[in-house]
């Protein structure tokens, strides 16, 4: 059995394209993330608003983890390969969910269970 990296799906400019994106997004949600945390260091912590701050926080760390682990994927070869069946994720799904990391038939299984 081959591996699926020795026939990559993805040209080098798609590839660009999705780590341009991929490091975009890390960027923005980064900077977003040192607002939310000064925003949280000026509050008192008494009302609605901090638990909301609180909730925004633990997202915007999450996509931050998942965008990093992402460009992981990106540089040791992975990103774009099905996690459960290693086939190809295509290019468009990929542009429109950068972070996907099952393929239409592997998602919809999962999303089944």
């Amino acid at each position: 059995m081959t591996d699926p990296r020795d026939t990559p799906h993805l040209s080098s400019v798609q590839l660009q394209s999705l780590r341009q994106d991929l490091q975009d997004q890390l960027e923005r949600r980064s900077r977003h993330i040192l607002g939310l945390r000064a925003e949280a260091q000026e509050g008192s912590g008494a009302d609605d608003t901090w638990q909301e701050l609180l909730v925004s926080l633990t997202a915007a760390d999450r996509a931050i983890a998942e965008l990093t682990k992402a460009l992981e994927r990106l540089a040791d070869g992975t990103y774009g390969l099905c996690a459960d069946c290693s086939a190809g994720i295509p290019f468009e799904r990929l542009k429109v969910r950068p972070l996907a990391r099952y393929c239409i038939k592997c998602q919809r299984r999962y999303e089944a269970a």
